[in-house]
């Protein structure tokens, strides 16, 4: 008669135990954050842009992009990253910084890393997945820079 190893079993055991608990952890979703609550750690990451003209709608965006959101280095509580985004015929990039604040997102835009070129506003929604507002020309800019509508939504994969 041959002996059968009680190892495999044990481990059988142990695999179907982690199993178990990842899935409940991965099925289990994380509480929504109130806006009010997010942190720059909810931001970072990258994002798909759509921009569209004030009064118009998403569908026909004026441009689209990413944007990438990473700790900023000199100050904590807020994020830096690079935008790029395409209009019609012409590829754009800026460096970028903002923050949310007691539930209001709030971002600068700068398109030599010295000048503020344009500065947007928006909601968080969507448990901090997405965020919707506006897009405005910074002070002293041209005016024929367009007040733009966005939105931001985040990729998969960021947390």
């Amino acid at each position: 008669m041959t002996r059968r190893s009680r190892w495999p079993a044990w481990a059988l055991g142990m695999l179907l135990c982690a199993a178990t608990a990842a899935q409940a952890q991965t099925g289990a979703s994380a509480p929504c954050p109130d806006p009010t609550d997010l942190t720059p750690a909810h931001l970072y990451g990258l994002w798909q842009i759509s921009l569209w003209p004030d009064g118009g709608d998403e569908t026909t965006a004026a441009s689209r992009g990413v944007l990438l959101f990473e700790r900023h280095p000199e100050h904590p509580g807020s994020v830096r990253g690079e935008l790029r985004r395409s209009t019609a015929g012409q590829d754009l990039s800026a460096q970028v910084s903002g923050d949310v604040t007691d539930g209001v997102f709030n971002l600068d835009e700068s398109d030599d890393g010295v000048a503020m070129s344009a500065v947007w506003a928006g909601e968080p929604a969507d448990c901090g997945r997405e965020i919707r507002g506006t897009r405005r020309p910074a002070e002293g800019r041209p005016a024929s820079d367009a007040v733009l509508r966005f939105r931001l939504h985040k990729l998969p994969g960021w947390r």
